[in-house]
């Protein structure tokens, strides 16, 4: 698993990549009674595959992530083919997402405080993920021209975004407080922060300027789980998750949701407004166009032109 985790990091894989390989890799080791990988192939991952769908009933985005893992680990890894897989797929019906009314979504931005208020607001305005919000640094923030760019987010794709106008005098705060605090940073001998492996030896001053600080740094540093260095992170997605799930209690709304409602939300407010699927496509990032269609299926009948014939 050393071996692994090391060459997952030479190919300079996100450090949340890392982990989700590393866990299915250990579940399907485990699954087979910590038989090492190398005389293990093909058959056992179709075991496992199996045991997924039929056993676990897991999702199928779920299968499909401990596919990728094994594939990486066999194909790139170890280097071994596993040839043409056959297992079931699990047959989990895909649920409409859920979405909050206009109303439900600013009641529970209203009962947020601080970064998380805006962190919300950036979900319900721009449409980004609680992950992308967390890793906005300040340069991704472009005030005058009206956008954010979202750098590598799924996929390693980048995107451009909607800056609601509403939120601008609040991220201007936002990014004072950041150039403040990262110059208390410089003086007391730190301000570096994390740059992927590549920009780091390309521009070796970069991790230094305010440019690259997050948007929404942490309180406090820690040490990288990577490097081992001393150095100031963003805010964790779990701190913006958590203070979501409980205003979402306090505000008394019942319906299975959380910190994705909001992006959810956002592309079904676009859909009613008459913006075309194209474009929602282009600022979600979805790869497919058929996974934006999916909010023609959330949004009302009502919106669409629809009435009962008692009605009319």
């Amino acid at each position: 698993m050393d071996r692994f985790r090391l060459f997952i990091r030479t190919r300079q894989l996100a450090y949340k990549t890392e982990k989700t390989y590393c866990y299915w890799v250990l579940y399907f080791i485990r699954y087979h009674d910590r038989k090492n990988p190398v005389n293990m192939g093909t058959r056992e991952v179709e075991q496992f595959l199996e045991h997924l769908a039929s056993q676990r009933n897991v999702a199928p985005n779920t299968q499909k992530t401990a596919l990728n893992s094994l594939v990486f680990l066999y194909h790139r890894f170890l280097e071994q083919d596993l040839g043409q897989l056959r297992f079931s797929y699990t047959t989990r019906p895909r649920q409409l997402p859920t979405v909050f009314t206009h109303d439900e979504a600013t009641r529970v931005i209203d009962l947020l405080k601080g970064v998380s208020r805006l962190a919300a607001s950036l979900m319900y305005g721009s449409g980004l993920r609680v992950s992308e919000v967390a890793r906005l640094r300040v340069q991704d923030v472009e005030l005058d021209r009206g956008f954010i760019v979202v750098r590598e987010a799924k996929g390693l794709k980048s995107r451009q975004t909607l800056l609601p106008k509403s939120l601008r005098e609040r991220l201007e705060r936002q990014l004072n407080f950041v150039q403040i605090q990262h110059t208390a940073d410089l003086a007391d001998g730190f301000g570096l922060v994390y740059l992927p492996h590549a920009l780091e030896r390309k521009y070796p001053n970069a991790s230094r300027e305010p440019g690259w600080q997050y948007l929404f740094p942490a309180t406090r540093m820690s040490v990288d789980p990577r490097s081992g260095e001393l150095r100031r992170h963003h805010v964790t997605e779990q701190t913006f998750q958590r203070a979501v799930r409980q205003a979402i209690r306090r505000a008394g709304i019942q319906k299975k949701s959380g910190c994705h409602t909001f992006r959810h939300s956002f592309a079904t407010r676009l859909l009613e407004q008459g913006t075309d699927l194209r474009s929602i496509q282009e600022i979600l990032g979805h790869n497919d166009i058929s996974t934006t269609q999916i909010y023609t299926h959330v949004v009302g009948l009502h919106q669409r032109g629809m009435q009962s014939p008692v009605d009319i």
